[in-house]
């Protein structure tokens, strides 16, 4: 039992949209994620999954809305839900993302962001 502190974490690494666990609970995985442009469409059947932004501004697309999310606010997407997040011109956001660990990074859908194997920081 140790603090974790999470601007040495993101300091430890640059790859966006590449996950970086720092952190179990229960059943569930809390990482750390860079990200910058355009992800893609994907859902989780099962899982919710919470991103809270820890810098810049996250915008995070639905079939039927759009939702920005900045620093220091979290969003809960609803298991089932599709959805896309983005950023605005090439910002770089950090995030801190909560799901459980059987979630898979995009969902059923196969992509050359596609990430198996999140690193352990």
């Amino acid at each position: 039992m140790e603090a974790i502190n999470i601007k040495d974490k993101l300091s430890k690494f640059d790859k966006q949209w590449h996950p970086h666990r720092i952190a179990m609970v229960d059943d569930n995985q809390v990482y750390l994620a860079k990200l910058s442009g355009d992800f893609i469409w994907h859902k989780h059947d099962d899982e919710d999954e919470l991103f809270q932004v820890i810098k810049g501004t996250l915008i995070m697309k639905f079939r039927d809305k759009t939702v920005e999310i900045a620093a220091g606010e979290l969003i809960v997407v609803p298991k089932g839900v599709e959805h896309c997040p983005s950023t605005k011109n090439g910002e770089e956001v950090h995030v801190l993302l909560f799901e459980k660990a059987s979630t898979k990074h995009t969902g059923e859908v196969e992509s050359d962001r596609t990430v198996a194997k999140y690193i352990e920081l």
